[in-house]
């Protein structure tokens, strides 16, 4: 692996692993999903069945998502410099911060851990499979193309 790709994944893994560290410290053990958070909630609609797993739309999530996808865009607004290729490593990028952090969120928070990641458990997680949620297959697989496109030479 080079080291461009290793320093995006490493950088990745380290944001990933703060953001989940600011999570829990906001939801706490009260459950993820912005479960008891003074926010508003879209609980149903078809749209969410598409894009976020079933999962219900949060004011908290709807302003997250967001904020993560324009931090991994700011290197293009520093050095003014734009390309597909660069487009498909700060995409790639973006998907695996989502997956990496989810996934710490349940190891580092002291009242969940590795024993509650469980689809009884973990119910904002509506389909699952091989034990994880699907969208950390579906992120992987399509972060892994974009890395493919975004460094082939």
């Amino acid at each position: 692996m080079e080291a461009p790709l290793l320093g995006l994944l490493g950088a990745t893994g380290l944001l990933a692993f703060l953001f989940a560290k600011v999570e829990i410290q906001i939801e706490g053990s009260d459950g993820g999903w912005a479960a008891n958070l003074p926010t508003w909630r879209i609980e149903k609609h078809w749209l969410l069945d598409v894009f976020f797993g079933g999962r219900p739309l949060t004011g908290y999530h709807a302003w997250c998502l967001p904020f993560v996808l324009a931090a991994f865009h700011l290197p293009f607004a520093l050095t003014w410099t734009w390309s597909l290729p660069l487009e498909a490593r700060a995409m790639a990028a973006f998907m695996l911060f989502w997956i990496i952090e989810d996934f710490l969120w349940f190891l580092l928070n002291p009242a969940w851990g590795w024993r509650r990641f469980t689809r009884a458990e973990v119910r904002w997680h509506k389909h699952w499979l091989l034990g994880f949620p699907t969208d950390y297959w579906t992120f992987a697989v399509a972060a892994g193309f974009l890395l493919w496109y975004g460094y082939r030479p």
